[in-house]
């Protein structure tokens, strides 16, 4: 009888792929163990086995598989459950959740190599220009890889020269398996069995009397195996005992010494890890026990607590009574910045049962927490992490903690899946019937509203910790400053004021201007141009610390001009102004004291956030510079003043959510101030002091902004009473995306009529040479999700099924918030 396997490719194919195997391969293989299997014409695939079967595909004959790549599952059932809501819910395929999920180590690739055919004689003028360059370098090198070529020739387009060598029969091409995972192994030594003993080590130490340092190397190894009793690493011998690691070599050479090798995880927790939880205040108390007994009647729960209320250790107690009843708890956080302070505080309480997994891990970093989480290791039982954490194998989950629920760092964009941490996390944990906790100061519209809907629980912490009092919030009219003359760069008389008096006292400040760069134009004050990225339709940010032009949704760059490219004048002027230009400013202002400034271009480096984030806990820096990264939960202890540079650039976005936004960022970034017995201050600078949003964020008002945000969500039909799906059209010509946007559209209002929106060009209209259109699918309460979804997905089957249209790109997103 014969045996398939339906495989998970990870590309985006709307089916599994079926691969013939033998009898003793299907007794042998798992669903969620990995294979390697052939697809296409020559490339070689890392596939997870889905299921096990015995009927052949109809529309194309079987192949059989390369070879078995594992003993054991990588993947759990319900991690693969998990996966499968995603790829329906999300209109993607299980492919392309696959290849988000998994770390790259585990996704080995085919790479093609390309070798001389030594049984054929070669008449090298029958070989083109191209074709001689790569048959010259086959005669140095035994093999060269596709890389190695685009190298020699310098061009992209190689595989048209290589297929012609191909034909000719001049070279072979062979698919080569790279394991990408290295494991970490870290060099020790011992003393050579041959000098174990009492008289022997004594003629060793004789022998060595005329190598004083080789001498000492021995003797120290000596004292520290009798003091230590464990594995001596070489870098700590090469420490203790002063030698450089060739000496160490040259003992090991003789045989004095004698190395080996010890796996070793990349990723390690040194300290004590046994502090005791913090008492908690009544309030914080009330609030545990409130959270408690919402759990005992639904699933989800939200504890909407002011900032600095103390929520992390009411987080902390809860994951201890889960670790008791020994589950596993995930704690997701939106932004890496917010990992690195966390941790510390978290390793403290439960020390090596910390496990952190985000994109700044290395590829092996992840791999190993994976296999902690796959054999249910004590190193892997809270997990710490960004939204990729959600994905992978939990074995026992018994509490998922979304901390700043509201953000929107938990939606992914780009690539597939664009999924919604959040909403993926309440399924995630209704897998494993484990409870979710949302966290926030200022909720999302989403949440809030299923809270007062009974939806979720609802538990409310209104004081902060210690009885401290909210920070007092200000706000200065920049239009009426700048008309009395009294501005200086761009701070007013009253930030410089406060910054002032705080910095006498001893206290730290933090200044929020959400954008990086030093200014977003610069124009030609002659003629009015102004420089545009060549590829967007966006003008190019100056970066002063780099002296460059940058494009922020591309990356192109060019060095700054020092003339107007339209009139030849040298009259450019910068206008607007970016974190680079804020801490050049506050540099003059205050030149005695210390500035940081934390945005993407200086949290770039693995350890970016660490660094920045510990001079300003340790009091090294005075002022800190930052972009939202600032806003998002961190928790400082001396910073006393709060300065919002310009809150009008929050406002005046065009986006439905531009209002709810400004409020979080406001109230989250002024929740920094004033953290301990001494009373915050938040200055925001605004030309519309008399704005609703403003007036809210000083008097801490969310509940009127969320009532009064319902009322417009209501009254134009916007999540959370209505659903979204948003549909973008890309390509590099312009009449094609608008022929398709149409066709589309117009498939989409036979059906779903006026709750159609677009198709509509979005504010940046070209990005990376690709024109953008949007269309908008507005979801009422009483219409089914999912037929809506069978219908776009009907109508997307027949728009790929037009010839004109297949080169434009359609990317379905779902729930676009």
């Amino acid at each position: 009888m014969l045996h398939f396997i339906d495989v998970i490719l990870p590309i985006p194919l709307q089916k599994a792929f079926t691969y013939h195997i033998t009898e003793a391969e299907s007794a042998f293989l798992k669903p969620g163990m990995r294979v390697a299997v052939p697809f296409g014409k020559s490339k070689i695939y890392t596939a997870l086995v889905y299921t096990i079967h015995q009927n052949p595909p109809t529309a194309y004959e079987a192949k059989t598989i390369h070879q078995i790549l594992d003993d054991s599952p990588v993947i759990t059932g319900s991690q693969l459950k998990h996966w499968e809501w995603i790829s329906k819910y999300y209109m993607c395929s299980l492919g392309e959740v696959m290849r988000a999920a998994m770390p790259n180590a585990f996704l080995i690739e085919s790479e093609t190599t390309i070798s001389k055919n030594d049984k054929v004689t070669v008449d090298e003028s029958d070989l083109k220009d191209e074709e001689f360059l790569i048959y010259e370098a086959l005669q140095r090198q035994s093999s060269l890889k596709i890389n190695d070529i685009v190298s020699i020739l310098d061009k992209k387009r190689v595989l048209p020269v290589i297929n012609s060598l191909v034909k000719k029969g001049v070279v072979n091409l062979q698919e080569e398996l790279y394991e990408k995972y290295t494991p970490k192994l870290v060099r020790y030594v011992k003393l050579h069995h041959n000098h174990k003993s009492q008289e022997k080590l004594q003629e060793l130490l004789e022998v060595l009397s005329r190598a004083p340092k080789q001498r000492e190397v021995v003797l120290t190894l000596f004292t520290m195996e009798a003091a230590l009793k464990k594995p001596i690493k070489v870098t700590d011998l090469s420490e203790k005992s002063g030698a450089s690691s060739s000496i160490i070599k040259a003992l090991i050479d003789k045989d004095i010494l004698e190395e080996y090798h010890i796996q070793t995880d990349r990723v390690q927790f040194e300290g004590e890890g046994d502090a005791d939880a913090k008492h908690l205040s009544d309030a914080q108390q009330k609030a545990y026990n409130e959270v408690e007994a919402a759990f005992q009647e639904k699933s989800v729960a939200l504890l909407h607590g002011v900032t600095s209320s103390g929520k992390t250790e009411i987080y902390v107690q809860l994951i201890q009574k889960q670790l008791d009843l020994g589950k596993q708890i995930l704690y997701l956080l939106p932004e890496i910045a917010l990992t690195t302070q966390l941790v510390q505080r978290l390793q403290d309480y439960f020390g090596e049962k910390v496990a952190v997994f985000h994109s700044r891990y290395t590829s092996n970093e992840r791999v190993e927490v994976w296999q902690n989480m796959l054999n249910n290791s004590e190193k892997a039982q809270v997990i710490i992490g960004a939204r990729s954490s959600l994905l992978l194998p939990f074995r026992n989950l018994g509490l998922i903690i979304v901390d700043e629920e509201h953000e929107q760092s938990f939606k992914q964009f780009d690539p597939a899946p664009r999924y919604h941490a959040r909403d993926a996390a309440i399924v995630l944990a209704h897998i494993f019937q484990a409870k979710t906790l949302l966290g926030s100061a200022t909720p999302s519209l989403e949440t809030y509203y299923n809270a007062t809907q009974g939806k979720y629980g609802l538990v409310e912490l209104n004081t902060r910790y210690n009885n401290v009092v909210m920070p007092d919030i200000e706000l200065v009219d920049l239009a009426d400053k700048y008309k009395r003359k009294r501005m200086k760069g761009h701070f007013s008389d009253r930030l410089i004021e406060e910054m002032t008096e705080t910095l006498e006292e001893g206290h730290q400040i933090i200044l929020f201007q959400n954008r990086r760069g030093y200014s977003p134009i610069i124009e030609c004050t002659t003629c009015g141009t102004s420089p545009q990225c060549p590829n967007c339709d966006v003008s190019l940010t100056y970066h002063q610390y780099r002296d460059q032009l940058r494009c922020h949704y591309c990356g192109y760059n060019s060095l700054m001009l020092k003339s107007c490219q339209g009139c030849g004048n040298a009259t450019l002027d910068t206008k607007g102004f970016g974190t680079e230009q804020i801490e050049q400013e506050v540099r003059t202002l205050f030149p005695e004291k210390k500035v940081a400034r934390m945005d993407l271009d200086t949290t770039r480096g693995k350890y970016g956030f660490e660094k920045i984030i510990n001079n300003f806990e340790q009091r090294e820096v005075d002022i800190l510079v930052g972009t939202q990264m600032l806003t998002k939960g961190l928790d400082f202890r001396h910073v006393k003043l709060v300065g919002i540079m310009n809150a009008d650039n929050l406002l005046n976005f065009p986006d439905f959510r531009a209002h709810e936004r400004s409020y979080q960022l406001m109230a989250q970034v002024s929740g920094r101030a004033g953290r301990t017995d001494l009373r915050g201050k938040v200055l925001i600078q605004t030309y519309n002091p008399h704005h609703n949003i403003l007036q809210q964020v000083s008097t801490n008002a969310y509940k009127e902004m969320y009532a009064e945000q319902m009322d417009e969500r209501y009254n134009f039909k916007y999540p959370p009473v209505y659903r979204l799906i948003k549909i973008t059209f890309k390509h590099k010509d312009y009449n094609r995306v608008n022929l398709a946007a149409d066709w589309y559209a117009k498939s989409l209002k036979q059906i779903f009529k006026a709750n159609v929106l677009g198709p509509e060009a979005p504010p940046v209209a070209r990005i990376r040479n690709l024109f953008h259109k949007n269309i908008l699918v507005k979801i009422p309460p009483n219409q089914s999700l999912g037929k809506t979804k069978e219908v776009i997905l009907r109508i997307d089957t027949s728009f790929n099924a037009v010839k004109d249209f297949r080169s434009v790109r359609v990317i379905i997103n779902v729930d676009n918030y």
